[in-house]
Order: structure tokens, then sequence, then C-alpha cells
């Protein structure tokens, strides 16, 4: 059944319309759709009111509204006036998508705060909530430009909240949906988002920065002026079209620019960018020749992001030159359309419109796709979770090159091994070293635009723990995180069977070894995997299990017999809160030694096990606490300890006896030392008798200033 539409719509809808008429052509097609979604809406939301004692439509409107300014489809808008009905009215899911569609109820689902559950702070609320939404995003991208509608409006409304409200929702915009809607090219949203948040977040600093800024553009706006005639003239002489124009940067990036070079405003002088809209690629070329011909260019200020695109699809060329009286102005040269996707970002990438444009817009959030499959694949915590999401959205990038010149992009900071993992998974795990503009060098060395990277490779895993420590990329972080924990979990069943056989053969019940494998079940394990795992991480003892399934008399004739796995009695090494002389081993995982910070764990059966304090393989603290036990060292003088160090080198000549020199010349004991080449690479481990951390650490400095030592790593 048609629905009758009305002969003259109300203003505000009529406002809505000339908005879409813009950039929708075929509009009257989905007129009756944007009319239903708004009276729909309307009548939804009749007896609700805001704080600020406004009807809560007007929220629903602008919601709307804003994704029209951004040129959204017709499904996206009328979300955008439904976005809260799944939260804030008892309307069901089953009815909003008989009315109108599936597709836009998954958009409305995409946006409502998770509800009926009750979480124990306010960050494990946010966590879920984020982790809800960028899910959803993996089924279309639109769901995330709703949200920014919807917090911009919030944002541009705050006034009304009690203060301590008005603090977080600000610092949650500045901290993920700014960043976020930066990393989507959205940078329209994105400057709006910072500056609102300023505003609450930092009310007086705010104040002065509109009035000083303000001031100063009337004060410099005929030097504008006339910089622009200038720009005008020069490129009238040229035969070239273009709009010229300033703009005033963003309060927020103004107010960081402040703090980063501890500088008053008066002294910041690049608040004030000049713009260029040409028609061609070729002409934002020629501009910018006839922009350096007619004033000294800045050189170290030029960034070419149309031959080297931002990864978000931004494009323009930057540059700085000197104004005609001595101020430097940054100059942006751009396409129309370049402009458009600078301002509206992902937004601008009709997907959903228009076919063939799949590719290009999976290439323009390459980034969040991986983020959502980690999303899907991954049990962070919360506070993980988040630390993951924000190290993801802030960061600038590099451009660095393959061997055969195909370019890739980074975060700043990113090392060779980001690098290895960004070619490919095996790439990253094989990784022994890198070659960096024909130079080699190791895995955590820094990269810089315009680097050319071979990866060095061998046929064994080599994954580390250690590697955590430098990688910047989460694609990096989350593959070294996957792998050790497979490794370590096939690794703890390996153990755990030797286990649990060498302890049945001590107790003289070889021939039950088998019956005890059949009945992990009855100890409430899913499969005989986790079983085995259980006994290595001292969660179920050999002991207990044989206590379980015999007899009294095996009992007591097994007790004594049951092995205690890598024990030792210490005499002054560990003081066991205060006490001497208690049954303590160190961990082999970490080889703690005294200068190490410390901590024991009770392994039932098995005594005290003393880790180093930054152990990857200490049990979960949480779920183990009444387990740990203070622990400190308690050595005498002359008491030495096993350390091992892994050494990565270049291959040369001598290099192990120059290793073992220096060893030898610091007067230390070393117990073994074994090398292997790779390639150009050699890869061995040191193991070596000391007294302390520093006596290890001086060690380590003196290794480190051998010729072709590329790195040095305590394990």
């Amino acid at each position: 059944m048609n629905q009758i539409l009305p002969k003259k719509f109300p203003k505000q809808f009529e406002k809505l319309l000339d908005i879409i008429k813009t950039y929708n052509s075929n509009y009257e097609v989905d007129l009756a759709l944007l009319w239903k979604a708004y009276k729909f809406s309307k009548e939804a939301h009749k007896d609700q009111y805001r704080q600020s004692g406004e009807p809560y439509f007007q929220h629903l409107y602008h919601t709307a509204f804003i994704l029209a300014e951004l040129n959204m489809d017709t499904a996206t808008i009328c979300a955008g006036f439904l976005h809260d009905i799944l939260e804030d009215t008892n309307i069901s899911e089953e009815v909003v998508s008989n009315e109108f569609s599936p597709q836009i109820v998954q958009f409305v689902k995409g946006v409502t705060k998770i509800s009926g559950i009750k979480f124990q702070s306010e960050q494990q609320e946010q966590a879920q909530n984020f982790r809800k939404m960028l899910l959803s995003v993996a089924d279309d991208i639109r769901v995330i430009i709703i949200k920014f509608a919807d917090r911009i409006h919030n944002m541009r409304t705050l006034d009304a909240l009690p203060e301590k409200k008005r603090r977080r929702i600000a610092l949650e915009t500045r901290d993920v949906y700014a960043p976020l809607a930066h990393r989507l090219g959205m940078y329209r949203i994105k400057m709006e988002m910072e500056d609102l948040a300023l505003k609450h977040l930092e009310p007086r600093i705010y104040k002065e920065l509109n009035q000083k800024i303000t001031d100063h553009k009337k004060r410099s706006q005929n030097d504008i002026d006339d910089f622009i005639h200038l720009i005008n003239t020069y490129l009238k002489e040229e035969n070239i079209e273009a709009d010229v124009f300033g703009r005033i940067k963003n309060f927020y990036s103004i107010y960081n620019k402040m703090i980063r070079q501890d500088r008053p405003l008066e002294e910041i002088f690049d608040i004030l960018a000049i713009r260029i809209i040409v028609n061609s690629v070729t002409h934002c070329y020629s501009v910018l020749g006839i922009v350096h011909q007619n004033f000294t260019p800045i050189t170290e200020r030029f960034r070419d992001f149309i031959a080297t695109p931002k990864s978000n699809g931004y494009q323009s060329v930057h540059t700085t030159v000197i104004g005609p009286k001595g101020i430097p102005i940054e100059i942006q040269i751009r396409t129309e359309e370049m402009n458009k996707t600078a301002e509206v970002g992902i937004a601008a990438h009709w997907k959903y419109k228009e076919p063939g444009k799949t590719d290009e817009l999976d290439h323009h959030i390459h980034w969040l796709r991986e983020l959502v499959d980690i999303l899907k694949n991954d049990t962070k915590d919360d506070e993980e979770f988040l630390e993951t999401l924000k190290i993801d959205l802030f960061h600038d990038e590099i451009f660095v090159f393959t061997p055969k010149g195909d370019l890739i992009k980074l975060p700043i900071n990113s090392t060779a091994l980001d690098f290895a993992f960004a070619v490919h998974t095996e790439v990253g795990y094989r990784c022994i070293g890198a070659k960096v503009n024909d130079k080699i060098v190791s895995l955590n060395s820094r990269l810089s635009s315009g680097d050319r990277i071979e990866i060095i490779t061998s046929n064994n895993y080599n994954v580390s723990y250690n590697w955590l420590r430098f990688v910047a990329t989460n694609r990096a972080k989350h593959r070294i995180r996957k792998w050790l924990q497979r490794h370590e979990f096939e690794q703890s069943i390996k153990l755990g069977e030797e286990m649990l056989e060498l302890g049945m053969r001590k107790a003289k019940l070889s021939a039950k070894i088998k019956d005890v494998k059949n009945r992990y079940s009855e100890f409430g394990y899913e499969t005989i995997n986790l079983f085995y795992q259980a006994i290595t991480k001292s969660e179920l003892t050999v002991k207990h299990i044989i206590n379980e399934f015999y007899h009294k008399k095996e009992k007591e004739q097994t007790e004594e017999q049951i092995p205690q796995f890598r024990q030792y009695r210490s005499t002054n090494g560990i003081s066991v809160s205060g006490y001497e002389n208690m049954l303590v081993q160190l961990a082999k995982c970490c080889n703690p030694i005294p200068g190490d910070e410390i901590m024991g764990f009770i392994t039932r059966g098995r005594g005290i096990t003393v880790h180093r304090y930054d152990c990857p393989n200490i049990p979960n603290l949480e779920e183990e606490k009444d387990r740990f036990i203070d622990v400190k060292w308690s050595v005498k003088a002359g008491r030495t300890f096993v350390t091992r160090i892994n050494i990565i080198c270049e291959d040369r000549p001598n290099l192990v006896y120059d290793i073992s020199q220096v060893i030898h010349d610091l007067h230390t004991n070393m117990l073994n030392i074994n090398f292997s080449t790779e390639g150009k690479l050699g890869r061995g481990q040191v193991a070596i008798m000391v007294e302390s951390l520093k006596h290890a650490e001086r060690i380590i400095v003196k290794l480190k200033n051998i010729p072709g030592i590329l790195t040095i790593d305590r394990i």
C-alpha cells in the first residue's frame, strides 16, 4: 500500500530535502521512505525530552541532517532518524524491520549500546560498546558514519549535561572518535570533534584561543587577502582556473602545537593555511611550480600526498613558503575530488552505490578490517582492547619500499620487524634480520620514509617475547601473541604428558597410564590436551591424580615416590616472607638473577617458583592471587647464577672468538656458546655465570661494542 505524501512538508523536512537534492538526483524515489522515517521517529519519541528541555526528536533530526551533509544514501539517513529507537523506546527490532528493512535495522543495532548487562566498571562498558560497534563495521562501514553524526550533534549540545558527564564524553570523543574519524579521512568531522572536546575539557584555554585567533585574523586579514590576490594573479597569467582561499587551522591542532613547541600563540606562525583547488592533477603540479617560482619554499616542509596518498585516501600537495612579509605560510594544493575526500573521507566512497568501488573502499580501510579481524579472533581484556584501539588510531605514517619498489605504509616508529609482518605473516615469523638501504640492521631498527627494506629469513621460526617490546603495529603484535600462545600450548601439552608418564612410572603404576589418560574428563577437562596443560601449569599434580584414582594403600606407597620436577632447596639465594631455606626453584623461562625484580608463585607439590616480575609466563595475577608470595634476594658474596644471552650478528670471521675474549677479559665463567649462520647473519646463545644484574649488564654493554653485533637480548 503506497504512502500518501502531504502537499506541503514541515520546514525542517524541506531543509533536509534541500541538502539531499544537491547530490541525489533520484531523491523522489526515496521521498516516501524518508518521510516515513521522519514521522515514525517523531511519534516514537514524542514524550521524550533532552536535559536541555528540547524534544528528543531534535537530536534524531540533526543526526539525519549531518548524514545528509555527508552525502549519505537514504538507508543511512533513515537509520539516523531511528538510531535510538531500540535503546530508548519499547518498539521492537521486528517492528522496525517490518516497517523499514533488515538493512536499516542492522545499522540501528550497530550503533545501539549494549543493554541488560551489568558491567563492573565504566571502562568495561565503554570497551564492550566499542567492540560491538566495530564488529558491526565489518558488515557495513556506514555504521561508524552514523555514530559520528550522532556524536557530533551530542558534542554540539553538551552544555546541558553535568560537568562530570561532559568531561567523560569529551575525553571519549577526543581519544577515540576523533582519531577514528582521522584514520577514515573524515577531517571535517575530526576537527569539529577535537575543537568541541577542547571546549569542554579546557574551557578557559578554548575561550582565550577563540579570542586571540579572532583578533589575529582581523589584524592579518589584509595580508591574507593580498597574498591570495598575488596567487590568483600568478595563476591567471598561466591560464589556470583555481579557487584560492584561506583557512584557519582548528583550535585543537593549534593548541597541540603550542604545547609541543612550548610557545605562546603569538609565536606560532602557521595557524593559517592557503588552499588552492584546481581541476586536475596536472594543474596541481603546475601550481606547485608557480608557487615555488615566486616564493621561497621551506624544503623540509614539502609533502606530496598525491604521489603517495595516506592510508585513509587523503591526497594533496603540501608546501610551506616564505610570504611577502617574511612569515611562513602553508599552502595545500588539490583537485575538487581530492578536497571532497579530504572533507568527508570514507563517506565519499560509494561502495554501496557504485559497483566496482569495493576494492577502492577496502584499500582505504584495510587497517580497520585488520582491527576487526583481531577483535573477532582475540580475547583481550577490556583495558588491553582500549589500549590496542588507541594505539591503532593514534599515529602518523611513513612510506617505505620493498626491494621490487612496491610501496608499503606503516605507522611512524615502525621497525624492520613490523615491515616483515606487513609483507606476510610467515615472513615475520621467520625473520632474523633486515637490510635497509643495503645495510644490515637489527629487527628493532626504526624505519624512515623512503627506506628500501629487504627481509632476511631463515627456515626456522624465530618468534620471541622480546619482539613485543619494540614492534609498533597491531598486526605484528597480534600475530606474535598468537604464535606464542599456540606454541606454548603445544609445548605445555607435550611436557604435561611427559610429567604424567614419568610420575606414574616412578610410582610403579606404568600399567595404569593408559587408564588415567582415558579418564581425564573425571577432573572436569573437556579434552586430553587441556588435562595435560593443567599438569604442566601445576593446576593438577600427578600425586593428586593417583590419590583420586587409586586406593589408600597405593596412595601411601606412592606419595613419597612422586617426583618433584626441577627442584632444589635454596640456601641463601632467596628469602621467602622473611624465612630462608624454603623449597624454591628459579624459573627456567626467565632465569632471574640478583638485581631483577622478582615474585614467587606457589606451585602445588613443587614449592615456590621464582619469576622475574616482567616474565610473560607468570600466571594471571587476578585468577591466582592467593598463590603469589613475597620473595626477595638474600645472596652471599661470590655466589653466581646462570643467565643466557641471545645474539644476532653479521657473519664474519673471528666473531665468536671476539665474544669469548670479551667474556674472558671480564673474568666471567662461560658455560657454553652456540652459533649458527643463516645467509649473511649469525645467531647464537651464550650461557654465562654472573653475580648480579649489573654484572650481566656490564657484559652486554661490552658485547654490543663488538663490530658486527646487531642485537643482544637477555633471555
